[in-house]
């Protein structure tokens, strides 16, 4: 179902196609480049979309010299969009696509991963990433060779198989180049032609936190016995290392042969320095562990050892029942996101900060289920994800994806008119981040990344929308990618019609040939839904009056008409 006008989505209506400013777009006089299918016109405009992949990346922090669960590793994905009409929208060759870093709202620059300008280290995972990963970039060059943004450009790369530009492995950590926390670092995209000339920028920001972090229970000044070693705390006194130890001493102790049981295999994966006594000499004797080596995991594709648990499995049903150290109460019997941002960002990230996250009522157990549900045996992890149909289907918007909450069970879709697409990226599978709808746009691209739906709670997050067509939110506006506004009844994103002054004559028609598709999104009684809300203020032009619409109001044939 790849390619098919379905899309993973928030409002039909509010994708109101009236004029916008497209202040991301730029002429040149002197392009004439080829895009996907065909040569750009000789004064062709662009739109240049990007976004970051998952909506928030985590690392392990500073350091990584005791055990490592996630690298620094950051995506970049855009679409350049020619808007002139006519031809081949999505630019594909001829031109380059370059990110560099770029101020955050407080005016500060995160451009290395290395050192602060004090000469303090922003992390040492550069010293250990040969020991972890079995690979040996340079400072500053993550796993997939890609440079962290700095002043200098680097290229995105187009993957003709997503048909969209990207920049994978970005080594990208949450420290200013002063050492001052920064959770959302901004980085500037642009789009150039063979001879340099800029076609369009736009800038995005490449969310990255350190708060996947177990020192609530783990660490040595916790109070929290229950998690203890019977060895005894470890005491270290550096914070980011003290709680790995004792993670790795309890994993000796619940595990003894955890090592030896599995020598062969890790030593097959190229892993020779594993001690039979366990993780923890394994570690102090300088070589740290990689969780993924022995438990499997699809965030970094590791296939792990025969008989050990997927590490999302593994970690959520170990936990599911362990009492939250603030409320006292199992963390499974948790029905609101305090109990994820224990170990998730998290308290001062605040992850959960798109459009959805800012409803007090939504929460994460409200998409995946209890902890219960996300460690159950079987469950695909990275891959078993919730969908948008879950919750936008049937002229109907729910605030729960799941119907049994330790299942995790997830309702079933009546219509498909925001669902994700189906077996994407694989059989089977079908997840939010890969799929596309209109115009073969990845719906991240228009919708915001995962957990960061447009609008969002963070200002950084809007700063896309706002550049590119006036206002926050889903990408909305036709003129956002096309010259002129296109006609049509039911061709546009989620099968929405053209919106505007020119829809004002139109609609006439198409509502007397079938009156009925008006309701999916006005209401069965044509007084409006929030599917019909406008995202922008709106005036036109009926009968010789004007007749003006604040933003978020419920569009009905009752404003201009007696019914329909």
């Amino acid at each position: 179902m790849k390619g098919k006008k379905i899309v993973a989505g928030v409002l039909c209506a509010a994708l109101a196609c009236a004029s916008a400013s497209g202040v991301n777009t730029k002429s040149d006089a002197n392009s004439g480049k080829k895009g996907g299918g065909g040569d750009t016109t000789a004064a062709a405009t662009y739109t240049l979309l990007a976004w970051n992949d998952l909506g928030m990346h985590c690392m392990d922090g500073k350091d990584y010299s005791v055990f490592s669960i996630l690298p620094p590793y950051n995506t970049l994905n855009a679409h350049l969009i020619m808007k002139t009409d006519g031809g081949e929208k999505h630019v594909t060759s001829g031109v380059t696509v370059t990110y560099t870093a770029a101020a955050s709202l407080d005016g500060k620059y995160n451009t290395t991963s290395v050192y602060t300008d004090s000469n303090e280290l922003k992390t040492n995972f550069w010293d250990y990433v040969g020991a972890l990963f079995l690979a040996n970039p340079m400072p500053d060059v993550g796993l997939t060779g890609n440079h962290t943004p700095e002043m200098t450009e680097h290229a995105l790369h187009y993957n003709a198989a997503e048909n969209w530009w990207e920049a994978t492995g970005l080594p990208v950590t949450p420290y200013n180049d002063d050492g001052s926390k920064n959770y959302y670092p901004m980085i500037d995209v642009t789009a150039k032609d063979a001879s340099g000339n800029v076609l369009a920028t736009t800038k995005v920001v490449l969310p990255v936190s350190d708060e996947m972090d177990c020192r609530a229970c783990h660490g040595s000044a916790s109070g929290y016995a229950e998690a203890m070693p019977d060895s005894g705390w470890e005491n270290d006194a550096d914070p980011e290392k003290d709680f790995k130890w004792n993670i790795l001493r309890l994993h000796d102790e619940e595990h003894p042969s955890a090592v030896s049981a599995h020598q062969a295999e890790l030593q097959a994966a190229g892993y020779t320095a594993y001690d039979d006594a366990g993780l923890y000499t394994t570690a102090k004797s300088g070589n740290p562990v990689l969780c993924a080596t022995c438990h499997s995991t699809n965030a970094l594709g590791t296939a792990g050892v025969s008989g050990t648990k997927p590490l999302t499995e593994a970690l959520h049903s170990l936990h599911a029942e362990v009492d939250d150290p603030v409320n006292g109460q199992p963390l499974n019997s948790s029905t609101n996101r305090d109990a994820c941002y224990r170990c998730h960002p998290g308290a001062t990230t605040k992850c959960l900060r798109g459009a959805m996250g800012k409803i007090s009522s939504i929460q994460c157990q409200s998409c995946h289920g209890s902890m219960n549900a996300v460690g159950q045996h079987g469950r695909v992890g990275w891959l078993e994800e919730p969908n948008c149909q879950a919750c936008h289907q049937n002229g109907m918007r729910y605030e729960t994806a799941v119907t049994d909450m330790q299942t995790g069970t997830l309702r079933e879709a009546l219509d498909t008119r925001f669902a994700t697409n189906a077996d994407t990226p694989m059989a089977g599978v079908s997840l939010y981040r890969f799929s596309t709808g209109h115009g073969e746009m990845q719906c991240s691209a228009c919708h915001g990344s995962t957990h960061a739906i447009y609008p969002s709670s963070h200002a950084e997050d809007n700063l896309q929308s706002i550049a590119v067509q006036g206002h926050e939110g889903t990408i909305a506006e036709c003129t956002a990618c096309h010259e002129t506004v296109p006609t049509t009844i039911s061709g546009g994103p989620h099968g929405m019609h053209t919106v505007g002054q020119e829809w004002i004559s139109k609609h006439r028609t198409a509502a007397k040939r079938d009156e009925t598709q008006c309701a999916a999104c006005h209401g069965s009684d044509f007084r409006g839904s929030f599917l019909s809300e406008t995202f922008a203020a709106r005036s036109f032009t009926v009968s010789g009056k004007s007749v003006s619409f604040d933003a978020g109001h419920a569009v009905s044939c009752y404003d201009c008409h007696d019914g329909p």
